[in-house]
């Protein structure tokens, strides 16, 4: 058996993987990145999100996961985030994904309320930071319980009322999801946004059935997947992202343990995949490296048998192809190595000895070819 014929039996950054109904071509996906584009302030989604994705659906990537998408106005985390919550965001980005498409990519939403983390100002270059004012055309933030994030505004605890609209506004934007042509749903579970507010001790202080224990605080994620499950098609795969660890050690927190049981009751479910990073919830002193996050994706694929991507300063290709050689992911998600390079999986393909007649180069790109 030669090089090559060992190299196409073993689990390749090039090898498909079928994820519910879903077959996606390769093990390289494009992690969701705030754009902070959206500048009619309205969650519409514009020409820069069409270049962006049209780009990175050019450059290869088998599966796009697009950006932080609010499922109301209030859940955005910024004001010129992108919605999911009217007709015409509808419209708009089924223009994006008719174009991935007729390039024959793929491409999936991330769904998100962010909680007390909303209503700040647009991470880009020039623009102050912390909570914008509703005067400067913010608005009120909802938490588990008014508890700030730190350098962020009070927010007000959520009712119980405003617990079943949280849940409502995802299933809603599920089916607008599916109704704008993407092929997957994920949902946001990380970064200290609100399905990890209430999973976290730091940010969750409830007394009541969604606080205080494991259970409780699992319990609003647990009936958003059930309720995003229900209203999206059986052949859909439906993602969780989430924060393996708070990285906080001298207080209760949110843990790789808890996350290993959170992931095995979304998997019962119908959650289909996972996508595992880190922190969010309060500021913490962070190992930031190469690869810093992959061994809990590590754990949490081993212990519950659940198709996983591992995300965080991967940025080689034999970095990332060491990581599926190793048994650490299933998937690898691209971030900033993305940003930088959109056409990072032809490049792959071809530093993994693929000729240039075996990847799938635009036909306006061929001259181009490594």
């Amino acid at each position: 058996m030669d090089f090559w014929t060992i190299l196409d039996t073993m689990t390749s950054l090039l090898t498909p993987i079928a994820i519910r109904g879903l077959e996606i071509p390769n093990r390289m996906w494009l992690a969701p990145m705030c754009q902070y584009q959206a500048n009619n302030l309205d969650g519409v989604p514009l020409d820069w999100h069409l270049v962006h994705y049209g780009a990175r659906a050019v450059g290869g990537f088998g599966l796009l996961i697009a950006e932080s998408t609010g499922i109301s106005p209030e859940g955005r985390i910024s004001s010129r985030c992108t919605g999911l919550w009217n007709e015409a965001q509808v419209e708009a980005w089924e223009r994006i994904t008719n174009f991935v498409h007729a390039q024959g990519g793929l491409i999936g939403v991330q769904l998100n309320h962010a909680g007390r983390k909303a209503s700040t100002y647009p991470a880009l270059p020039n623009f102050p930071t912390g909570t914008q004012s509703v005067d400067e055309g913010g608005w009120e933030t909802f938490g588990p319980s008014a508890v700030a994030q730190p350098g962020l505004a009070d927010p007000t605890e959520l009712t119980r009322e405003g617990i079943e609209k949280v849940i409502q506004d995802f299933a809603a934007a599920a089916e607008r999801a599916v109704r704008a042509g993407f092929d997957a749903v994920e949902v946001h579970g990380a970064h200290g946004y609100l399905l990890h507010q209430f999973l976290t001790p730091v940010a969750n202080k409830r007394t009541d059935i969604y606080g205080g224990s494991f259970e409780n605080r699992t319990r609003l994620f647990r009936e958003v997947a059930q309720a995003i499950r229900a209203v999206i098609p059986g052949s859909m795969p439906l993602i969780a992202r989430i924060s393996a660890t708070d990285w906080i050690d001298d207080e209760p927190s949110w843990d790789d343990d808890q996350t290993v049981s959170l992931v095995s009751d979304l998997k019962k479910l119908g959650v289909d995949a996972v996508d595992i990073s880190t922190g969010g919830a309060v500021p913490a002193t962070i190992p930031v490296e190469p690869s810093y996050q992959v061994k809990f994706a590590r754990r949490v694929k081993q212990e519950v048998g659940i198709p996983t991507s591992a995300v965080g300063l991967i940025t080689h290709v034999g970095q990332a192809q060491g990581h599926l050689d190793r048994g650490d992911a299933d998937i690898i998600s691209l971030g900033r190595a993305a940003l930088r390079y959109p056409s990072w999986p032809l490049f792959a393909a071809h530093e993994l000895g693929k000729t240039r007649d075996e990847i799938p180069y635009p036909p306006s790109y061929v001259r181009g070819a490594w």
